[in-house]
């Protein structure tokens, strides 16, 4: 015999299994309301200086005057770094063949040293200035750093300007596109095509 509900007037109501399929029902629809799970944030595909992470257009170039090689963006970006690295070879410290490290795979880099996954920011001499060590270039040596900034302009950084200081780092300040890239990749190779001009010339102060 089907159970009813007896609570409605005369004891007459809907059967209670009626009732709990029209509960069930409204428990189903009021889910099917319920926001959706947030998706998960979309990979990192830049690095800290605006440029694609990439595995494609890095070349491993000879840095002229010395027995190392760097990795690095192919094109005005690692003609600018390169000659960063002649000049503070030649006027700051020498670099031996092991001691410049570039483009390298972006997991576990954060902040500025993801810029080393776009390839286009370079390591020089990193064991011998590490990350958070203050101090470690004697006055007329960071005087020639700061030269080497003032040649570039606002297109190179230093990492020893960091409030956490990485004085091995230097890194392209710019964007993708930027002019100042362009024009001072330009001047860079006219240098070396002209004789008492360019990387080995010593120029700071001028």
């Amino acid at each position: 015999m089907q159970a009813r509900n007896t609570g409605g007037p005369g004891g007459r109501g809907l059967p209670r299994r009626t009732l709990l399929l029209t509960a069930l029902a409204g428990v189903m629809t009021a889910g099917a309301t319920l926001p959706s799970a947030a998706p998960a944030a979309a990979a990192t595909t830049t690095s800290a200086n605006g440029w694609p992470l990439t595995t494609t257009g890095i070349a491993t170039l000879p840095v002229p005057g010395t027995a190392a090689r760097v990795s690095l963006l192919e094109g005005d970006v690692s003609t600018v770094l390169v000659h960063v690295i002649r000049r503070f070879h030649y006027e700051v410290q020498e670099v031996a063949r092991h001691e410049l490290a570039g483009h390298r795979p972006a997991a576990g880099l954060t902040g500025h040293t993801t810029n080393y996954a776009s390839g286009t920011a370079v390591e020089i001499r990193p064991a011998a200035y590490p990350q958070a060590a203050a101090g470690v270039l004697f006055p007329p040596q960071l005087a020639v750093v700061r030269d080497i900034l003032k040649e570039c302009g606002a297109v190179v950084a230093w990492g020893g300007d960091l409030r956490r200081p990485h004085a091995a780092h230097f890194q392209i300040a710019v964007r993708p596109g930027d002019p100042r890239l362009r024009g001072l990749a330009r001047r860079i190779t006219g240098w070396t095509q002209a004789p008492g001009q360019g990387a080995g010339v010593f120029t700071l102060g001028a």
